[in-house]
């Protein structure tokens, strides 16, 4: 049985792809301290480590040595990274070379480094509701975080040529459907209207492509030894953008609400992006991956659960 090493296991995407990957990988979890958040496979193990020390990491790997790498394990709040930019950037980024270097130098079984990035990497290079970001599109990163993740790629891409490091590059858009969170604009409007609101929200007009976590998750799934994937950079989208202020109608369309929402209230951030939509051709070529949720059924799902859950 190959073996995976899955940081960010206790996050949003890592809870849903670990539950993927058990029984099908002797799969190997780096946590930064204990959580005791889930049960485990008997193929799954648990250690240790803060990514930041490159002596524990070394360690680790050295004693897992595993075929694949994922690396999921982020301070990904882009409001918390505007005044705390030094954890943020040891996290995101010292810790991402920490892991690439000691799985190229310590594993001489290592096959592929998986990395997650994000839509947030091309900050404000799309102005307009009618073009589409490609994964060679301009990054101008416009956040802390955001600066972590282009700097994390770049250094991927250097390992790549200067050692032949088999890296795969994931930047996911917005995804929505989280089940212990409403801090997030999709999470924070549906629970807002179940509890029958009012509904406060920020900037009515951003555009944002909403990515449903089942379709976030499988795109991590197909990219798994998948040796046309090494090397690239691969978005994940829906292709399609909607408006926050559009975004909120659907959700309450669905759910019937009829209280008010009020926009403006939250606080701005320093920068935003104004447009986030994708082009997931390369996902459709490389990694044969489509979205199978449309906005509305994987709204219907978030609803659902926020129901039984409230």
């Amino acid at each position: 049985m190959e073996k995976i090493l899955l940081t960010g296991a206790s996050g949003f995407v890592g809870q849903e792809l670990r539950k993927k990957l058990e029984g099908k990988y002797e799969l190997h979890i780096l946590e930064r301290y204990v959580t005791g958040r889930y049960g485990l496979d008997k193929n799954t193990h648990l250690h240790y480590a803060n990514l930041t020390d490159y002596t524990a990491v070394k360690k680790l790997v050295r004693s897992v040595r595993p075929n694949y790498c994922i690396h999921l394990a982020a301070i990904s709040a882009v409001s918390f990274s505007y005044e705390n930019y030094i954890e943020v950037t040891e996290t995101d980024y010292t810790g991402t070379i920490n892991l690439a270097e000691t799985c190229y130098r310590e594993n001489p079984d290592f096959k592929q480094f998986i990395f997650s990035g994000t839509s947030e990497e091309y900050g404000t290079t799309l102005r307009s509701k009618n073009k589409k970001l490609k994964e060679e599109s301009k990054l101008e990163p416009n956040s802390p975080y955001a600066v972590a993740k282009v700097a994390a790629d770049y250094y991927l891409q250097y390992m790549a040529k200067a050692y032949d490091f088999p890296y795969t590059i994931i930047r996911p858009f917005n995804t929505y459907g989280r089940k212990d969170n409403d801090h997030f604009f999709v999470e924070r409007v549906v629970t807002q209207m179940l509890k029958g609101g009012p509904v406060t929200l920020g900037d009515p007009n951003a555009v944002r492509d909403w990515l449903y976590i089942d379709d976030h998750v499988e795109g991590y799934v197909k990219a798994i030894n998948n040796k046309k994937a090494i090397g690239e950079t691969i978005q994940l989208c829906t292709g399609k953008g909607y408006t926050t202020k559009e975004t909120a109608e659907k959700i309450g369309k669905i759910i019937g609400y009829k209280g008010d929402i009020k926009w403006g209230v939250t606080a701005q951030r320093p920068l935003d992006a104004y447009v986030l939509i994708g082009d997931n051709s390369k996902a459709k070529n490389i990694l044969g991956w489509s979205p199978k949720y449309t906005f509305e059924e994987g709204i219907r799902k978030t609803i659902n659960y926020w129901k039984s859950s409230i």
